[in-house]
């Protein structure tokens, strides 16, 4: 299929080919008829993809943080690395669209194929010829509703959110600031509302649009008489609401609203404006400053958009779907005409030319631009990227063909390239569900092809093995599936997120025998080896300290999710706990854990020290904090027994302490042993025997980590063992 992208290292825009992606559980898979491109917002992500460094510095600084930020995490090397990788992405543009399904996902009765729908949502509803649409993104359009006018439903619902927000009543008047793609929807759907209501623009050109959308009156900012006009239509108190719809870096909007709007009045925050009120001003008249954000409740919850869990009704009446569902009904009705923006439609395939437009003359389609799609694209889940090589059927000699399932960050900015520096890999197949992330990653890194479908890879004989760097709940099922296809897999961590997963992949291979390493890199560090073989003739236990400043991690990021992402003892940790166990040279039997704060109604948080017995004796604190400072080292690796110590400071440099002398080991970079790591991986499927990570040191480790949980929820001792 084909979908716009932007790359926001060179700034070019483009129409790229594109798998089309996955039809996911609970979701349905759309052929898109018309999408809508909202001129304010999508230029403004155009014009930043077009910046310089400095300039997305400039317009960025939570950016430029987050990579300070890095650097003194893991170096400027590996930052940069890193950047340079996100900005070579290609990025999907759009967010509301229309068209018809095509494929329905499991667990979902509500649609069936061929129904006519309307799809919001920022790299979903984007401009594409397929989309994968969760539940609660998604609604159906009524027989009188053209798919063309259903294409502006989520900026509808923008929109609509804002009347909402400011509690209209019949009757009051409204002034609109902004005369934009939302304003001039917010107009009508006040309008439907019984609302009175005056624009306002900048842009003289809009003032007519404005009232052929159903504005009593539509005044330039220029005016000046403006402030006396709006005072004479409504008989001296002022409006009662403004409705900033504006996008603008000027604090105007907010200034007019305060001289403008009646004692005690509303100002609703719609669009981008400095929110920055004369104190004497709002206080004086005792206003109201509102934000609406986006199209309603359940927007940035991913419980809501993304798992399909919906608000009840009597708890929250206008969720986001039912905002995108009340505006298809109010053009049903003829209450909202979108045809009255009069926005300019192009084909599909010269999406390039109309944002040239949008860039070159943004009054032009300040009303938007529509684009209309073919009605015949096949759906096609692989795309070519370069020519197929001839590949032998004999047992692995030459090159070992690799397939990478997921292409998020961690995958194209730290595994593919410590693939690439082996002259013993063929990069066969990159695969991810939404496809566009496999075709950016294709196009970067030299992939034959890339695919949405993780079947296309399996079927593969040329693909020796899989590379599995997905979300974490599909670790353990991608693994049997591929090793019970005949293919070796190396599973990034975690392997699994609980002991069902764990015996799926344990029987998928003790079935066939085929190689599964977990991405534990921190063992094949040259810092670990080197403190391994300090300790390795030894005669007696020795302890082990690893503390770990992680950070916080959001509550609603989806490695918090308990389902997908997974406790981070179990999902992170595992790091650690495998550390232990190298360093040790054998396996935990017994853990002890306790957290700060105790547990709360079953849930646990990520501060937590576990104490771990090992099979020989020794004994290992894991010391895992999200509440520190962020900017101290986070990790910090001690080892004593012997007469020896042995201390790793964050991955840069250890330091071996023996009869007073002191041996330093410092390699470059951050050693933490990625490229080894992978190294280590191709080299036992060439040879055709197990890693020095073997399957059962993972199983142990990943027991371990489940038992850590345990024992933080009964407050017991709990064996490393299955339950």
């Amino acid at each position: 299929m084909k979908q716009v992208v932007q790359n926001y290292n060179s700034g070019e825009l483009t129409v790229e080919q594109v798998p089309v992606p996955l039809c996911q559980s609970g979701g349905v898979l759309v052929r898109t008829a018309y999408s809508l491109v909202s001129a304010g917002t999508e230029r403004m992500k155009v014009s930043q993809a077009r910046m310089n460094l400095l300039q997305m510095a400039k317009a960025r600084p939570d950016k430029v943080k987050q990579v300070m930020q890095s650097v003194k995490q893991v170096g400027l090397k590996e930052t940069l690395s890193k950047v340079r990788e996100r900005l070579d992405s290609l990025t999907p543009l759009g967010y509301s669209l229309a068209g018809v399904v095509e494929e329905v996902g499991h667990g979902l009765d509500e649609f069936a194929v061929g129904d006519r729908v309307a799809c919001a949502g920022e790299g979903i509803a984007c401009h594409a010829e397929f989309v994968s649409v969760p539940r609660n993104l998604c609604v159906k359009v009524p027989e009188r509703v053209d798919l063309q006018d259903a294409a502006f439903s989520t900026v509808g619902a923008i929109a609509m959110n804002g009347v909402r927000q400011a509690g209209v009543t019949v009757g009051d008047t409204v002034l609109v600031i902004g005369l934009g793609l939302v304003g001039l929807l917010g107009v009508q759907i006040l309008k439907a509302a019984g609302c009175r209501v005056i624009g306002v623009d900048i842009d003289e050109s809009k003032l007519d649009l404005a009232k052929r959308c159903g504005a009593e009156a539509a005044i330039s900012r220029n005016d000046p008489a403006l402030e006396d006009t709006l005072r004479h239509l409504t008989d001296g108190a002022g409006p009662d609401v403004a409705y900033i719809a504006a996008s603008t870096k000027s604090n105007d909007p907010m200034e007019l609203s305060g001289n403008a709007v009646r004692d005690r009045g509303k100002v609703v925050i719609v669009g981008m404006v400095p929110v920055e009120a004369d104190w004497q001003t709002y206080y004086m008249k005792e206003l109201s400053v509102i934000m609406a954000r986006s199209y309603g409740p359940g927007r940035y919850d991913p419980n809501y958009e993304y798992k399909g869990i919906d608000y009840p009704i009597g708890y929250v009446k206008w969720t986001e779907r039912r905002n995108l569902s009340s505006f298809l009904n109010l053009i049903a009705a003829g209450q909202v005409r979108p045809g009255l923006l009069q926005p300019e439609i192009f084909d599909f395939e010269r999406a390039p030319d109309a944002y040239r437009q949008l860039h070159e003359a943004p009054g032009k389609h300040a009303a938007g631009i529509i684009f209309k799609y073919k009605t015949n694209t096949p759906l096609v889940r692989r795309i070519d990227v370069k020519k197929e090589t001839t590949v032998s059927t004999t047992p692995v000699s030459g090159k070992v063909g690799i397939a990478m399932i997921g292409a998020g960050n961690f995958a194209t900015g730290t595994l593919i390239p410590a693939l690439k520096k082996l002259d013993t890999v063929e990069l066969r197949a990159i695969a991810s569900a939404g496809g566009l992330t496999a075709r950016s990653a294709a196009r970067r890194h030299g992939f034959t092809y890339c695919a949405s479908g993780f079947e296309e890879v399996l079927k593969d004989d040329s693909v020796h093995a899989v590379i599995i760097a997905t979300r974490h709940d599909k670790h353990a099922s991608f693994a049997a599936q591929a090793v019970r296809a005949g293919k070796h897999a190396f599973v990034e961590k975690p392997l699994a997120l609980n002991e069902e997963q764990l015996q799926q992949i344990v029987d998928a291979q003790k079935e066939t025998g085929k190689i599964v390493m977990t991405g534990y890199n921190r063992r094949f560090s040259p810092l670990s080896v080197a403190m391994h073989d300090f300790f390795a003739s030894r005669k007696s236990p020795i302890e082990v300290v690893c503390r770990v400043n992680a950070g916080e991690i959001k509550a609603d990021s989806w490695y918090q999710d308990a389902e997908e992402g997974g406790w981070r003892i179990v999902s992170e940790g595992c790091h650690f706990v495998d550390l232990i166990q190298y360093l040790c040279g054998c396996k935990p039997v017994r853990v002890f854990a306790e957290m700060i704060g105790g547990s709360r109604q079953g849930a646990l948080n990520d501060n937590c020290i576990a104490n771990i017995r090992m099979e020989d004796g020794s004994i290992a604190s894991l010391i895992y904090i999200a509440n520190g400072d962020s900017s101290f080292e986070k990790e910090r690796i001690e080892v004593f027994g012997q007469g020896r110590a042995a201390v790793n400071d964050n991955w840069r440099i250890a330091k071996l302490s023996s009869n007073g002398k002191i041996k330093k080991v410092n390699p470059s970079g951050s050693g933490k042993g990625h490229a080894a790591e992978m190294a280590a991986f191709v080299d036992a499927i060439r040879k055709g025997e197990e890693p020095s990570l073997t399957f059962q040191q993972t199983v142990d480790c990943t027991l371990t980590t489940f038992a850590i949980e345990r024992s933080l929820r009964s407050g017991q001792v709990e064996k490393c063992a299955m339950e």
